[in-house]
């Protein structure tokens, strides 16, 4: 695709004492590095859960002690536009995680922010809004903020990402329905993709609708790659409605080549594999 931008991300990253982080954070370097020199723009993105434990240390220690010797390079650091997940979040509602990031998490103590890429508006939003029904009011803000912004954005391709996915074969947490507000907002709105963690594998649904039916022509094709570090699980022996393609057991990211009118995606696994590669027009 002439003219395209890159994206390369993933979820549930960064998990003192073990190798898998450092794994995919060299994954996302190599990408960097060849597309600088190809004079391709590239974004990376994070699909919440960004540093692990959440603990009485505080979550700026958590950042600093396990995120910073993997994904926290310069290059990546340059690059990088997160959303929080669960655990950035439970602590003192994301202090450590709205420090460490700064400006890259966008306004301070609200988690969801957007902005334009290449062809693509693209939106990062705080799913663990939706999941604390004590903060309602909060959640509400974001929904009012998401609708307005669509509606203020109007390109052809767009791309929405948060940490708690909708659909999920995973057999650890399931689906969480409480973000399907999100999803109807994005569905009005015409999004085409949605990128989520949460559930540690990958795994890309078919477009389809927030109440799971099927749509080739105006659904939303979510993808979920909860494969950047954090410990490894599986997915249910039937899988969810909708499943296209799931690949567990591997560390890894996914790659999006995002062109003027269509997308193509890959999951890159950290022993040079590539999965599940594919594409689709938006609408």
């Amino acid at each position: 695709m002439s003219g395209a931008v890159v994206m390369v991300g993933a979820g549930d990253i960064a998990v003192c004492g073990t190798s898998g982080d450092e794994a995919t954070a060299a994954l996302v370097e190599g990408i960097l590095k060849e597309d600088s020199i190809a004079n391709v723009q590239t974004a990376v993105v994070t699909m919440g859960d960004n540093a692990y434990p959440s603990g009485p240390e505080g979550p700026a220690y958590i950042f600093e002690r396990c995120f910073t010797p993997s994904w926290g390079s310069k290059r990546i650091m340059n690059a990088i536009h997160p959303s929080p997940g669960n655990h950035d979040f439970e602590n003192r509602r994301g202090a450590g995680y709205f420090s460490y990031f700064g400006d890259r998490a966008g306004p301070p103590g609200r988690g969801y922010y957007s902005y334009d890429f290449g062809d693509w508006h693209v939106v990062s939003l705080n799913s663990e809004l939706e999941m604390d029904r004590a903060s309602f009011v909060k959640a509400s803000e974001q929904e009012n903020w998401l609708r307005q912004d669509l509606k203020d954005h109007s390109k052809l391709c767009t791309l929405a990402y948060f940490h708690e996915p909708l659909f999920s074969s995973g057999d650890f947490h399931g689906p969480s329905h409480e973000v399907q507000v999100l999803w109807t907002i994005l569905f009005d709105a015409g999004v085409d993709v949605v990128l989520n963690g949460h559930e540690h594998h990958y795994e890309r649904f078919l477009p389809q609708t927030p109440a799971g039916v099927p749509d080739s022509v105006n659904g939303i094709e979510e993808i979920i790659t909860g494969t950047g570090g954090g410990d490894l699980r599986g997915v249910t022996e039937v899988p969810a409605p909708n499943s296209a393609a799931a690949v567990h057991g591997y560390f890894g990211v996914l790659k999006l080549t995002l062109g003027a009118k269509e997308y193509r995606h890959a999951f890159l696994d950290t022993d040079g594999r590539v999965w599940d590669r594919g594409g689709r027009k938006c609408h």
